[in-house]
């Protein structure tokens, strides 16, 4: 019944791969043997689930490989439907902020809000994303759930940690701006924000 609501057995079996296994990345080959589906067909649905934003893909070894995008503006829904978990417990797993949704973004080392996102901030800038290989459509989905969240635009900055790096040990204008005003640092792997 599931699979002609939302028109294709092979896609019900991903979306149920995905959303249960929510911190993995797969391969197609690895995804068609898991799921039991011809390879064509596959291909064709990850492409337009890429495509709508609720899958991401990233290069690995000469490999494309395929995950959920946990900051996907319906995730909530789509996980409370597809999760193996009870409903309750789902409603706990899909109920997520932007804040723990921008915690999951991979590739991202460092995280901080200013401006708008941040009571008494006068910066210029709202949030600033440093890290390598950041999905442009984790991005996308990110700040559109923040935006919807605050009911405002917002700007945001994206950089490599190298150029944050480097910024900050040369006491940057642009970083210094958004340092020394109000801010609330959200995502620091490397503890480089940490106050001695």
């Amino acid at each position: 019944m599931i699979d002609s609501l939302f028109g294709s057995k092979t896609r019900v079996k991903l979306l149920h791969l995905f959303l249960n296994n929510p911190e993995k990345s797969f391969y197609v080959r690895e995804i068609t043997r898991l799921i039991d589906e011809q390879i064509n067909s596959v291909r064709r649905e990850l492409a337009n689930m890429v495509s709508v934003g609720i899958v991401q893909q990233d290069a690995i070894d000469n490999k494309l490989y395929y995950s959920v995008n946990e900051t996907y503006l319906y995730i909530k829904p789509l996980t409370a439907i597809f999760s193996d978990k009870s409903a309750e417990g789902c409603a706990d797993v899909g109920d997520i902020s932007w804040e723990d949704s921008l915690k999951r973004v991979k590739g991202l080392k460092l995280a901080i809000i200013s401006g708008k996102l941040v009571v008494g901030s006068n910066s210029s800038i709202d949030l600033l994303l440093v890290g390598d290989d950041i999905s442009t459509l984790a991005i996308k989905n990110l700040t559109k759930k923040i935006e919807k969240d605050k009911k405002t635009e917002i700007n945001y900055t994206v950089m490599s940690y190298d150029d944050f790096y480097y910024r900050m040990s040369v006491k940057d204008r642009f970083i210094m701006d958004i340092v020394r005003n109000k801010h609330s640092v959200v995502v620091d792997i490397e503890n480089i924000m940490r106050k001695e």
